[in-house]
């Protein structure tokens, strides 16, 4: 398969990428540890890691398109490692969670992803096609670097980071001004672009912990936490999502509609992006 060409310099960053992004994913182990010590998911989400694993095979696919040899190779290795953390949190998970999860990945990871191949591959071509998806993977990705905010309000009204996965955190943040540069250098917005929020977004969640790590209270143990209820923060990443999808997926966006409403129990209000016209 041929590949894009890559200045010296951005296969420097991509090479680097892939190597911080490698260890990156190792980065909920710990996490993961502790659900299999204690034989429950306890508090923690599976939201970040269904978001994640989306985002992966998006970008996967999207490195297919551009022909791109560093994307294709840590976003495959991200699918596998990923498949096997949203494996291993429904192992754990109480029943409702374990039913919230299985409905997320199935509207997002599957059908969502489907949808996405389907309209892209049957219904653009070229230039045109990459672009779109693009767009969709763009938005994805800052889904990646906001799922672990989604516990922010807990710490806040708590006091305590029980629950917050500042490893995650603290190798994103880095893998996230890597890929910034790879973007830039290559002048693909579409990477570059999400990864200045990653990186904004890395050092809020480093700030907050560093506020509330020395405090002594912590969070008793939950076993039957339900996730029935998103934060607004994820429930904004959705709506975006959905947003940009309308444009050029009516289905994907229909699911991710579908997700928001299962989730918080109501028809959320999806924000109107102005059309836009994408020039092959």
């Amino acid at each position: 398969m041929a590949t894009c060409h890559v200045p010296t310099t951005a296969f420097a960053f991509g090479l680097l990428g892939n190597v911080v992004s490698f260890i990156t994913f190792f980065a909920p182990l710990p996490t993961f540890y502790r659900i299999y010590k204690r034989k429950s998911t306890q508090g923690f989400q599976s939201i970040p890691y269904v978001v994640s694993l989306l985002s992966a095979m998006l970008m996967l696919y999207y490195g297919l398109v551009k022909k791109d040899t560093l994307l294709i190779t840590i976003n495959g290795i991200g699918c596998v490692i990923e498949s096997a953390y949203v494996a291993a949190y429904l192992i754990y998970a109480s029943k409702n969670d374990r039913m919230l999860t299985l409905k997320l990945f199935l509207s997002m990871n599957v059908l969502g992803y489907g949808a996405v191949l389907y309209t892209t591959f049957f219904l653009s071509k070229g230039a045109k096609r990459a672009q779109i998806i693009g767009w969709i993977c763009m938005t994805f990705s800052l889904g990646v670097f906001a799922a672990p905010l989604c516990i922010m309000r807990k710490v806040i009204k708590t006091r305590s980071v029980e629950f917050m996965p500042i490893t995650l955190s603290i190798f994103l943040t880095p893998s996230a001004i890597v890929w910034f540069f790879y973007g830039f250098l290559l002048k693909d917005f579409f990477i570059a672009v999400p990864n200045v929020l990653g990186f904004a977004l890395g050092g809020v969640q480093m700030v907050l912990y560093t506020i509330y790590r020395k405090n002594a209270k912590k969070v008793a143990a939950e076993p039957n936490l339900p996730q029935q209820e998103l934060t607004e923060e994820i429930i904004d990443v959705v709506k975006l999502s959905a947003a940009v999808c309308q444009e050029f997926n009516p289905v994907l966006a229909a699911q991710l509609k579908d997700v928001l409403k299962d989730s918080v129990g109501e028809d959320e209000q999806i924000v109107e992006m102005p059309s836009k016209t994408i020039k092959a």
